[in-house]
């Protein structure tokens, strides 16, 4: 659907029109929301306040940027606001590799995929909030540094600082979540070995 036309038509006055926008963006949005606040109660009273928001101001709305940037701008500053969260502190030791999509024929595939998302997800849960939301933002939804920068308020150039340094975090801890994971594959056989 065209978003324009849809923008446009409710603030003709159709506002079921509205509604595209909810299911396009909501997966997204409560990504964002529970990066940032880290609870799935607040991170849904959050995307409902965004979505009024976004619903009471989209007149505002500039065909500048798409409107999923526009949208998780609204949703990013509402958590911040809601949970006082400080997202840029550091902690830095990571690196973000692509997490491959789903092959929908070989289920051998799909398993292995989906525990790679697992293990991203748990790492990126062990991260500070600003670097998981800016490697999922990246990342896992495809938005440029300029997009990313929209959203959260930094400038580019702050972005690409952040998120090498969110990468090289996620690199170190993916490092210590495989080698935590073949050390404890190691002791499990060798207590299944009697040694």
């Amino acid at each position: 659907m065209d978003e324009l036309l849809c923008v446009q038509q409710v603030l003709s006055g159709n506002t079921s029109a509205f509604a595209y926008f909810v299911e396009t963006y909501q997966d997204m949005a409560m990504t964002i929301a529970l990066r940032i606040c880290g609870n799935r109660q607040d991170a849904e009273d959050i995307v409902q306040e965004s979505y009024l928001k976004a619903f009471r101001n989209l007149h505002s709305f500039r065909s500048d940027s798409k409107f999923s940037t526009w949208l998780y701008r609204i949703v990013y500053n509402t958590a911040v606001t809601h949970t006082h969260a400080r997202m840029w502190t550091t902690d830095y030791g990571k690196e973000a590799e692509d997490v491959p999509a789903l092959s929908d024929d070989n289920p051998e595939l799909q398993m292995e995929e989906a525990e790679k998302k697992e293990m991203v997800s748990e790492i990126l849960d062990q991260m500070t909030k600003g670097d998981a939301l800016l490697l999922t933002l990246y990342y896992m939804e495809d938005h440029s540094v300029k997009e990313v920068a929209k959203i959260t308020g930094l400038n580019e150039s702050n972005v690409k600082v952040k998120l090498f340094r969110a990468r090289k975090a996620f690199k170190e801890k993916l490092f210590n979540y495989l080698q935590y994971d073949r050390k404890g594959c190691c002791e499990e056989t060798e207590m299944k070995n009697g040694r």
